[in-house]
């Protein structure tokens, strides 16, 4: 909003000078108020971009060094086990709670800028709704939804999870579905695809699960829907699975990832 003020008033400030000032013909007093407005526009917007651009880039930074740590901390246990599987697991969420809050902290840096510019509360609202995601808290997610840019399938996924979460009508994320479903490119909606056939196998609507399956292969080759399609044609429907999507499916937070441990073997001397 005050980038088109600055700019409207800096091409109302041209026209006068030249027109009034030394009475250029209005013709040409009017173009060249019409280049003032577009090069204040288009400074502005440069410089405004490369400031997102930092603060993203920053944000960026601290979630891949968070998960680099984490990762480092992970290798290190392969060769000296922890205690317990379970402290390890409350340890490495402590410090993913940490990084994401530091990360959280860093948008907050872009508020400074919402003025200049009329679409960036929602880009705000969007990067804080994922990290708000990672921390589980729900709440604020529930609050950021509505102004965050649904696009993408981890969008998507994510927002279509949440309504499961809720016991929101079968309808309503149908409605959520389809609209992803229509724009994906191909294999561009996998995870949504799996994400919705998984909240209908859950709520016991199989033969829906098996018509979206089997409409999604006509986009997608994903070994991990064929395979659920062929397990819901052949009814084996305690088959079904997302577990081959890994870390991104479990991210969604609709299923505890199944941690095998194993059995210590007797030592005989």
């Amino acid at each position: 909003m005050i980038t088109m003020f600055i700019a409207c008033a800096a091409a109302a400030g041209c026209f006068a000078a030249l027109h009034y000032g030394v009475h250029l013909g209005t013709g040409w007093s009017v173009f060249a108020s019409l280049s003032a407005f577009v090069a204040v526009q288009a400074t502005v917007g440069v410089r405004l971009r490369r400031s997102i651009k930092a603060v993203m880039d920053e944000v960026q930074r601290i979630m891949l060094d968070g998960r680099e740590k984490i990762d480092a901390k992970v290798r290190r246990w392969q060769f000296r086990p922890p205690g317990s599987i379970k402290a390890a697991q409350l340890e490495i969420e402590r410090d993913t709670r940490a990084f994401t809050l530091e990360a959280l902290k860093a948008t907050e840096k872009l508020r400074k800028l919402k003025h200049w510019m009329p679409f960036l509360e929602r880009q705000i609202a969007t990067a804080q709704f994922q990290l708000r995601w990672i921390l589980k808290d729900f709440d604020k997610v529930d609050e950021l939804l509505p102004k965050a840019l649904v696009v993408g399938p981890e969008m998507t996924a994510m927002k279509i999870a949440r309504m499961q979460m809720r016991g929101e009508p079968i309808e309503a994320i149908r409605k959520v579905y389809d609209k992803a479903a229509k724009r994906a490119r191909y294999n561009g909606n996998v995870l949504v695809d799996a994400c919705f056939s998984w909240i209908l196998v859950n709520r016991g609507l199989v033969d829906d699960a098996f018509k979206v399956l089997t409409a999604a292969l006509k986009n997608s080759d994903n070994q991990f829907l064929k395979a659920n399609h062929e397990h819901l044609m052949n009814n084996r429907v305690t088959h079904f699975t997302n577990a081959g999507f890994g870390e991104q499916w479990y991210s969604l937070f609709l299923e505890e990832p199944k941690v095998k441990t194993q059995k210590q073997r007797p030592v005989y001397r």
